[in-house]
């Protein structure tokens, strides 16, 4: 073997040791750190389209009222495809599995309840919009805006459309 070679080998042997002892040292058997917190958003997400599944059932109960309901089931569930499109930015890969937007799919979904009246209805829109005016103050930027946005509009739906 040459000197040249015999350097190679040397040096590669140097560096997997120190890759090897780098790697070993990353992992502690004794970590305790808690798994990162769920997204806040989520919960907001999964109020949304309940909002938005209750307001579309209730278009088969409610038919002279069926207008103001379609709108509060499509702006709902745009709600909650705006919401999951920020936490998939945030976690750093979005529903369709690339680092870009794209057709969002639900991250769950809600079981079918039976139609509600208009006075559950406007009283899951009001518990949706305290949730999100709840929780916008403790956020910042985009997404405290996005909360204060759709606060603002659950509180339009449940006190005007749905008067």
């Amino acid at each position: 073997m040459s000197r040249r070679t015999s350097l190679r080998v040397a040096r590669n042997v140097a560096v997997a040791g120190f890759g090897a002892a780098a790697l070993v040292s990353c992992a502690d058997p004794n970590d305790t750190t808690e798994p990162p917190a769920v997204d806040p958003l989520v919960a907001q997400a999964d109020l949304a389209r309940r909002d938005a599944a209750a307001a579309q059932a209730a278009i088969a109960v409610l038919p002279d009222r069926s207008a103001d309901l379609r709108l509060i089931a499509d702006q709902r569930t745009a709600h909650a495809k705006a919401l999951d499109t920020e936490i998939a930015r945030v976690a750093g890969a979005y529903p369709n599995g690339s680092h870009s937007p794209g057709p969002a799919a639900a991250t769950s979904t809600v079981a079918p309840a039976p139609p509600p009246n208009l006075d559950a209805m406007r009283a899951s829109l009001s518990e949706s919009q305290r949730s999100a005016a709840g929780l916008a103050p403790s956020l910042s930027g985009y997404r405290a805006g996005l909360l204060g946005s759709i606060s603002a509009a659950c509180g339009v739906y449940a006190t005007v459309v749905l008067k």
